[in-house]
């Protein structure tokens, strides 16, 4: 063989080699290189455990709620004080005076008592008179007043089954109620009212029992409710009476004007020691308030419009120092 031919073998094999390894390559695509920081962002980062968050503008601006000044007055007080509307007439104006809202708690005389004795009312307007003679012996109450009086009456069906018209004698009444077995509604629910229905009884020799005799356990306006709708007779204040008359009561007055038939009412402060929430202060303003001339002239007016008279005469202190004659 040639010997020049055999020395460029090598060269030329080395280049056959190349050209094979470059077809055999894929082409290598270049990637940018990924950001190590992120660029300018237009959204903040989220708040870590560590970030503190400044407080908004409306929460920097917003107040204290207003503290209200409003002063509350507990009173509790019989059903007819409630009944007659005296209330819805008095108070207003001792709270347009006084700045105080009155929160009233109408049940029977006795119940009122229970909740002064107890320490849930601050003060009392009731018409139990023996009762309110122990409430202040026990020392329950620290002040009590004379308000008013009115009395009470025996109301009937103007049927009459019983034949006690024109008597004056409430137990002489009573007996012929028991006698006749005439259907009797009593509140029994311990009010003043009640007491003075009890006294009667008693005084009559009766314990009063029977199909005749029902214990309704309601207030006054209740009560002459079912008494009307039983043709029942039943004993009520005059001015809880008078008052229905005006909405439509059928009920007639049958026995009046006997002295056991006196109906006084009283104004207590409640004991502060009873309860660190008692408004002393305020019971003590609201009586002086009910007890002065002012207020007891307004007492003496109230029903003469409807009914022609006073369903409550004044009886203050300083009522009865101003009119000796009365």
């Amino acid at each position: 063989m040639n010997q020049r031919k055999i020395a460029n073998l090598p060269g030329l094999l080395l280049l056959v080699v190349m050209l094979l390894s470059a077809c055999a390559s894929p082409a290598v695509v270049t990637q940018a290189p990924l950001p190590t920081q992120p660029p300018e962002a237009t959204q903040p980062p989220l708040p870590t455990a560590m970030t503190k968050v400044e407080p908004t503008a409306a929460l920097t601006e917003t107040q204290p709620p207003a503290v209200s000044s409003e002063k509350n007055l507990i009173l509790a007080t019989t059903t007819s004080t409630q009944d007659s509307g005296l209330l819805d007439y008095l108070l207003p104006m001792f709270e347009d005076e006084a700045g105080v809202k009155v929160d009233v708690i109408a049940v029977g005389s006795g119940q009122a008592l229970q909740l002064g004795q107890d320490g849930n009312a601050d003060v009392l307007l009731v018409h139990s008179p023996a009762k309110e003679k122990d409430f202040m012996a026990a020392n329950h109450g620290v002040r009590r007043e004379d308000v008013m009086y009115n009395d009470f009456v025996i109301v009937c069906p103007e049927s009459d089954l019983a034949g006690i018209k024109g008597m004056t004698s409430a137990v002489d009444a009573f007996k012929k109620i028991a006698e006749t077995q005439t259907p009797f509604i009593s509140r029994g629910d311990d009010s003043g009212t009640n007491a003075k229905e009890l006294a009667i009884w008693k005084a009559a020799g009766i314990e009063p029992k029977g199909d005749w005799y029902v214990s309704a356990g309601q207030g006054m306006g209740e009560v002459l409710t079912m008494s009307e709708e039983q043709q029942a007779c039943t004993l009520s204040d005059r001015a809880t009476y008078l008052a229905r008359t005006k909405e439509g009561l059928k009920l007639a007055t049958m026995v009046e004007g006997d002295k056991a038939l006196f109906n006084p009412y009283g104004v207590i402060a409640v004991n502060p020691d009873k309860n660190p929430g008692i408004q002393a202060d305020l019971a003590d303003q609201f009586i002086d308030w009910l007890v002065s001339l002012p207020a007891q002239e307004k007492i003496a007016e109230f029903g003469k419009v409807d009914f022609g008279q006073s369903l409550f005469t004044p009886d203050s202190a300083a009522w009865r120092e101003a009119h000796p004659a009365q």
